[in-house]
């Protein structure tokens, strides 16, 4: 995540929110944000949130993940929101949303979910 510029802004039991600012680094050959970035800070969001529910002597890894892209990824800022749906014992089952957040500076609020995720995070013991 550090690689990416991405921080961690949000942790509660279940949920965990993964903050992006738009990079041209990070942009595919149309100027929107590359969905590999996208996708990465969602599938942690979602990895992050499931290690809340996760045995304490235990990790987390993920298993298998959907993503669907609803729209370009067209924004100042991003924000990954991982949700536990169901945790298990040895799994944990996610959703997650991307948002994209537009305006001069991208802090007026206004934003488009650009991409939702399913995946399904395992516990694992180090």
């Amino acid at each position: 995540m550090a690689t990416l510029g991405a921080r961690l802004v949000l942790v509660e039991d279940g949920e965990v929110h993964i903050a992006l600012p738009f990079s041209a680094a990070l942009s595919q050959q149309h100027g929107y944000l590359h969905a590999g970035a996208t996708t990465s800070i969602v599938d942690s969001a979602c990895g992050y949130a499931a290690l809340t529910k996760a045995p304490a002597d235990a990790e987390v890894v993920t298993a298998e993940f959907k993503i669907n892209l609803l729209r370009p990824a067209i924004g100042e800022r991003f924000l990954a929101i991982g949700r536990v749906v169901n945790a298990g014992r040895l799994m944990t089952v996610c959703t997650g949303e991307v948002r994209a957040f537009t305006g001069a500076d991208g802090t007026d609020g206004a934003y488009n979910v650009i991409a939702l995720m399913q995946a399904t995070i395992v516990n694992v013991r180090p």
